[in-house]
């Protein structure tokens, strides 16, 4: 069984949130993303409907307090996390689904306003806010708020991975990696794509995660080009079949992986193991060059060349940040033209995804890889170790 104080966990992150703030110059925050809220309480309610449309909010500042404005009847929810000295009943942005939301808007925004003057003072408000409508911020600048975007704050705060934040983490993997492993049992001649997809989700769920933030998961022709998402086409022996778990919510925590499989008891044609051997190297090569002080622009330079047949089709990012959901930094390739233009480097305590696809043209059919590492200042810890297909991997790249 994992044990963790979650209390601790929680107060780790708006610490290293609060202390981003003052490296940032920012004196308070408010949102409505429930990743966010979560980052920075530990408070979680409706998270999906949340994604929808503004119905919680949290303002934070930097010197206190930490407000959370929950869903109407929702409070008791929250009720005895350290992270959050005040809960009250979400108003205005709450009820933009109904034709009064301007009304409401601009009630929740004096109530904001309220705050920030007494924390504040009335000459100098200012606010960082992000994923509300110019209306409500028409609203808040009413009351003399100067008004900056949270975006780049929450980026930031939750680039770098705090210590119990990367023991929930390994932990997560494991959890995934076995709903991982019920999928792959599940994948039959016959079935359809959503049929071998749901035991994912019963897996993920069983094991407390949340939901799975894409449909990544496709066979045969439909595995070129990528992004094609589960259908109710049914799988065939011998094909193709490639899957990337987005899972999001054990522990509160992302898990993203891709293993590429065949279907049934066959063997893999050498096409389909040339592919998978070309995606396999761009995968090893590139997180052997993950490295604590390296700027992305090397990494991407130093980046592993597919065959010129494949390359139109690769996937558009080399790496993603993650944590819990994708996050920065999302590294491009290196442009056509040589150009480079992702400032920035690789720093201790994040955790980056590689990816890689190779799609061919001629067969219609993919290969997608990933992984995810932990930077450590001298090395690379490997948190994804699911196996990768033995009839797809017995064969030099090509």
């Amino acid at each position: 069984m994992f044990l963790i104080d979650t209390n601790s966990l929680f107060e780790q992150r708006k610490a290293h949130l609060t202390a981003t703030m003052r490296k940032m110059g920012i004196g308070a925050v408010l949102t409505p993303d429930p990743i966010n809220i979560l980052y920075l309480t530990g408070s979680r309610n409706m998270t999906v409907w949340g994604l929808m449309g503004p119905s919680r909010f949290v303002l934070h500042c930097v010197d206190g307090p930490t407000i959370l404005f929950e869903f109407n009847l929702g409070e008791h929810l929250s009720e005895g996390l350290t992270t959050i000295d005040e809960i009250r009943t979400s108003t205005g942005i709450t009820a933009k689904k109904t034709p009064h939301f301007k009304d409401t808007t601009i009630t929740f925004a004096a109530e904001i306003a309220a705050v920030l003057k007494q924390v504040q003072g009335g000459d100098n408000m200012s606010l960082a806010v992000e994923l509300v409508d110019f209306a409500f911020t028409d609203a808040l600048r009413s009351h003399g708020i100067a008004l900056s975007e949270a975006t780049s704050l929450f980026q930031y705060s939750r680039m770098i991975k705090q210590p119990l934040e990367l023991d929930v983490m390994r932990y997560a993997a494991k959890q995934v990696q076995l709903a991982a492993a019920d999928l792959e049992r599940a994948i039959r001649p016959g079935a359809t794509e959503n049929e071998v997809w749901a035991e994912f989700h019963k897996g993920l769920i069983a094991r407390g995660g949340e939901f799975v933030s894409t449909r990544l998961f496709q066979t045969g022709v439909r595995t070129f080009p990528y992004f094609q998402e589960s259908s109710n086409a049914v799988m065939q022996e011998g094909e193709l079949v490639c899957f990337d778990t987005d899972a999001i919510g054990v522990m509160n925590y992302a898990v993203d992986f891709s293993r590429t499989f065949i279907c049934g008891d066959v063997e893999a044609t050498p096409t389909q193991r040339a592919l998978h051997a070309i995606a396999h190297e761009q995968l090893q090569h590139n997180a052997a060059n993950l490295a604590a002080g390296r700027s992305f622009e090397d990494f991407a330079r130093m980046a592993y060349d597919v065959p010129e047949k494949y390359r139109d089709y690769g996937y558009y990012v080399l790496a993603h940040g993650l944590g819990m959901a994708g996050e920065h930094p999302n590294v491009p390739r290196v442009g056509k033209d040589g150009s480079f233009n992702f400032p920035g480097e690789i720093q201790e305590n994040m955790v980056l995804c590689i990816e890689s696809y190779v799609g061919d043209p001629d067969s219609h059919q993919g290969v997608k890889l990933e992984d995810q590492f932990l930077v450590h200042s001298d090395h690379v810890e490997r948190l994804t170790t699911y196996p990768f297909s033995a009839k797809l991997g017995a064969l030099v790249t090509a």
